[in-house]
C-alpha cells in the first residue's frame, strides 16, 4: 500500500533524527555494559549505511529477531527488563532498532518522542554540571529533528532550523524556572524504586578488614563538604566519626549490634557551628565532627557517639550540626560494655598477646602501655603504604613481627588488639580524617581518599580517649594529608596529588563552581524552598499554595507570551492587505486561491467559475500587480478595482 504524501520520510530529514538519537543514546555509554555500546554503535552504523545507499530496511521478522537478541542480552546481563539500569538498556537497544524502521513521519516521529525520554533518564546517573550543559544542545538538536521532520524542506537549512529549536528552547526557560522555584519538593531520590537506583555509591562499610580502607583511599570522589561557621579548625582535630567496631573475630571488625545507652558527653570547649552537605552513602551514620553537641532533628546519637538516623541515606542532604573539639564522655562505662571492648579471639595473634601481657608487668600503668605501643609504631622497623603484603591467619602477629607494612586500618586493628591484652578496653573507630580547605569558596572538601581509621581506649577517671596510632608512623597523614604520607609510587588519585600551582587552582575553582552547583541548584531541597517563599512573605505555604502559585506563574507567563507574538505578527503592506480583501471577496463566491496559485491563473479560473466577476477581478489582478511589482504602480487604482469588486459581488 503506498503511502500518503503527508506521511512519506523525506530523506533529508534522516539525518536530524540520526544526528538526534545520538546525542541522546551517546552519554549512556559511559555507565552501560561495553557490548550494549558496540552493539548501540553498530545499529547506528547499519541505518545510516542503509540510507547513505538508499537500501532496503530489514523487513519486519529480522527485527523482530534483533529486538528478541537486545532483550535476551539485557535479561542476562541485569537478570531483570525492570529497574533503572535494565529499563534504561532497553530504551537504548530499541531507539537503536527504530531507526531500521523509519519509513514514515510516524515512525520518526517515535524516534524523538525516545530520545525526549532518555534526556530525562541521564539524570537518574548524572546530575552535575557537564551533564547540565550537555542535555540542553540534545534537547535543541531533538527540537530541531522534530522541525525539520514536520516542516519539510520549507523549514530552511541547518542554521534556520537550529535556530528555530533554540528559540523555542529559550522560550521554554521561564516555565522552567517558575517550575524549579515552585514545584514542590519531594524529599527522596529521584528514582527510589528499582533495587539498583544507587547501585554506584561508595563509602564506609560497617566492617572493617585489613586492606579496605585502603581500597577506599584510592577514590577521589567526593564524600562530603563543610562550611564551618568560622575560620576552619586545624586538620589535627578534625576527625569525622563513622562506625565504632567492637566485635573481632580475629580478621573483621564490625560495630555491636545491640542497643546501647546515650553518651554522656562534657563538653570543655565552645559549640563550633557547620553546615555540612553530605553525598549519598547508603548508611544510616552522618559522619559528624567529634563530639556532636547539636543535630539534625532526625539524627541521634548513640552510645558510640555516632550521629545515626532510622533510614539509609539515599540522596544528597545538608545538615546544620555543632561540635566540640575539646570533650570527654561515658567516663563511667558501664561494666558490660568494658567486658566487650575487652574481648579477644582464643587462639588468635599469641605473639601480640604476649607482648602486650609483658608490658603490663612493672611499673607501666595504661598511659605507659599506650605510649610503648606508640613507640614500637614509630620505629624504622614500620612503614606507612597502601600497597602492604598479604597476612595469613594470624594477622596481627604478621603484620607486627614479619610485614611491618600497612594503612591506617592495620596500625588501627593492631593497636587495638594490644591494648586489649593489655587490660584496656579499646575499640576501632572508622571515619573520615582531615579534609581540604577550598580558598576560592572557603569550602573544607572531604574525599573518599581521606577515609581514616583511628582507636579509642577507655581510661579509669577520663573515659574514652581518642588515640590515632597512624600519627607515631606517618604524622604527615594526620597533620597535612593522606598525599604528604605516601610516596611517589602509590595509587592515590591524581587530583589527590596534584602539586603545580595553576592546576591546583583551577581544581579549587572547578570544585567551587561544582559545589554552588550541588548548593543552589541539585540541593534546592524543601527547606531552601520555604526560605526562599519566606523571602518574599510566604513563609507557611504548603503545597496547595505552591500549586496555585505555579498555575498563576504558569498563566501569566503565557499571557506574556501570547503578548508577544500579537506584537510580533507581520504586519501585511497595503498592497498586500487589498489583495486579501480581493481573494475573501471571492472565497465568499464559491472561488478559493491555492497559495501556489498567480493573480494571473487565478483571473483565468474566476472567468470559469464566476464569469460575472471575471471583468472586475481581472482589474483587480492587474492593478495588484502593477502596484506591487510595477514602477510606477498607484494604490488608489487597486483600492477603487477592489471595491468595484466587492460591490459588484453584493449585487
Amino acid at each position: 500500500m503506498t503511502r500518503p504524501p503527508a506521511e512519506t520520510l523525506e530523506r533529508g530529514a534522516t539525518p536530524w533524527l540520526f544526528a538526534a538519537a545520538l546525542a541522546a543514546v551517546l552519554p549512556h555509554a559511559a555507565h552501560q555494559p561495553a557490548w550494549l555500546s558496540v552493539a548501540a554503535a553498530l545499529l547506528f552504523a547499519w541505518s545510516a549505511g542503509l540510507w547513505w545507499r538508499d537500501g532496503r530496511l530489514p523487513g519486519r521478522w529480522p527485527l523482530a529477531a534483533l529486538v528478541a537478541a537486545g532483550c535476551a542480552g539485557i535479561l542476562f546481563e541485569f537478570r531483570t527488563l525492570f529497574g533503572r539500569d535494565a529499563g534504561v538498556a532497553l530504551l537504548v537497544v530499541l531507539t537503536a532498532l527504530k531507526l531500521l524502521e523509519m519509513r514514515s513521519r510516524r515512525d520518526a516521529t517515535v524516534v524523538v518522542t525516545l530520545g525526549y525520554f532518555l534526556l530525562l533518564t541521564h539524570f537518574l546517573y548524572a546530575q552535575d554540571i557537564p551533564a547540565g550543559l550537555w542535555l540542553p544542545v540534545a534537547l535543541c538538536l531533538l527540537t530541531a529533528a522534530l522541525i525539520r521532520l514536520h516542516g519539510g524542506s520549507a523549514a530552511g537549512g541547518p542554521r534556520r532550523v537550529l535556530g528555530q529549536a533554540a528559540l523555542l528552547c529559550v522560550q521554554s526557560l521561564p516555565f522552567m524556572l517558575v517550575l524549579f522555584v515552585l514545584f514542590p519538593r519531594v524529599s527522596g531520590p529521584l528514582w527510589g524504586l528499582p533495587q539498583d537506583a544507587h547501585a554506584g555509591l561508595t563509602g564506609l562499610s560497617e566492617t572493617m578488614t585489613p586492606g579496605s580502607i585502603a581500597d577506599l583511599v584510592q577514590n577521589g570522589e567526593l564524600a562530603f563538604s563543610v562550611r564551618f561557621d568560622g575560620a576552619i579548625p586545624p586538620r589535627d582535630k578534625l576527625y569525622w566519626r563513622g562506625p565504632v567496631l567492637e566485635h573481632y573475630d580475629g580478621r573483621t571488625w564490625r560495630p555491636h549490634p545491640g542497643h546501647q545507652p546515650t553518651p554522656r558527653v562534657e563538653a570543655r570547649s565552645a559549640p563550633l557551628g557547620y553546615e555540612t552537605t553530605l553525598e549519598p552513602h547508603r548508611q544510616t551514620w552522618l559522619l559528624a565532627l567529634d563530639a556532636p553537641t547539636a543535630l539534625p532533628p532526625d539524627f541521634a546519637v548513640d552510645g558510640t557517639l555516632t550521629a545515626k538516623r532510622l533510614q539509609p541515606l539515599v540522596e544528597r542532604r545538608r545538615f546544620r550540626a555543632a561540635a566540640s573539639l575539646d570533650y570527654r564522655y561515658n567516663a563511667d562505662e558501664s561494666p558490660v560494655s568494658l567486658r566487650r571492648n575487652l574481648a579477644l579471639p582464643p587462639g588468635r595473634n599469641p605473639q601480640a598477646r604476649a607482648l602486650a601481657e609483658s608490658w603490663r608487668t612493672g611499673e607501666n600503668g595504661p598511659d605507659g602501655v599506650i605510649r610503648r605501643a606508640l613507640a614500637l609504631f614509630g620505629s624504622r622497623d614500620f612503614a606507612y603504604t597502601l600497597q602492604p603484603p598479604l597476612l595469613g591467619e594470624q594477622p596481627i602477629d604478621d603484620f607486627l613481627f614479619t610485614t611491618r607494612r600497612g594503612f591506617c586500618e592495620h596500625y588501627a586493628a593492631a593497636f587495638v588488639v594490644l591494648m586489649r591484652a593489655a587490660g584496656i578496653p579499646a575499640r576501632v573507630v572508622t571515619g573520615y580524617q582531615g579534609g581540604e580547605a577550598n580558598p576560592v569558596d572557603g569550602y573544607l572538601v572531604v574525599r573518599q581518599s581521606d577515609a581514616h581509621a583511628w582507636a579509642e581506649v577507655w581510661l579509669a577517671g577520663e573515659g574514652w580517649r581518642r588515640v590515632d596510632p597512624t600519627s607515631a608512623v606517618a604524622p604527615e597523614r594526620v597533620e597535612t594529608g593522606v598525599a604528604a604520607a605516601l610516596s611517589a609510587g602509590e595509587p592515590l588519585p591524581a587530583l589527590v596529588r596534584v602539586r603545580a600551582d595553576w592546576l591546583r587552582t583551577l581544581r579549587y575553582r572547578w570544585e567551587a563552581l561544582n559545589n554552588a552547583w550541588n548548593q543552589h541548584v541539585i540541593g534546592y531541597d524543601e527547606r531552601r524552598q520555604r526560605e526562599l517563599l519566606g523571602r518574599f512573605g510566604f513563609p507557611d505555604i504548603d503545597w496547595r499554595g505552591l500549586a496555585a502559585a505555579l498555575g498563576a506563574g504558569c498563566g501569566l507567563l503565557l499571557l506574556a507570551l501570547l503578548g508577544w507574538a500579537l506584537y510580533r505578527r507581520p504586519r501585511h503592506e497595503p498592497v498586500q492587505a487589498l489583495w486579501r480583501k480581493a481573494l475573501r471577496q471571492l472565497a465568499r463566491s464559491g472561488v478559493d486561491c491555492a497559495p501556489w496559485e498567480t493573480p494571473v491563473a487565478l483571473a483565468r479560473r474566476v472567468r470559469e467559475r464566476a464569469p460575472a466577476l471575471a471583468a472586475d477581478f481581472e482589474a483587480v489582478a492587474a492593478a495588484y500587480l502593477r502596484a506591487r511589482y510595477g514602477p510606477d504602480g498607484d494604490l488608489a487604482i487597486l483600492r477603487a478595482a477592489v471595491a468595484r469588486l466587492s460591490s459588484r459581488r453584493r449585487t
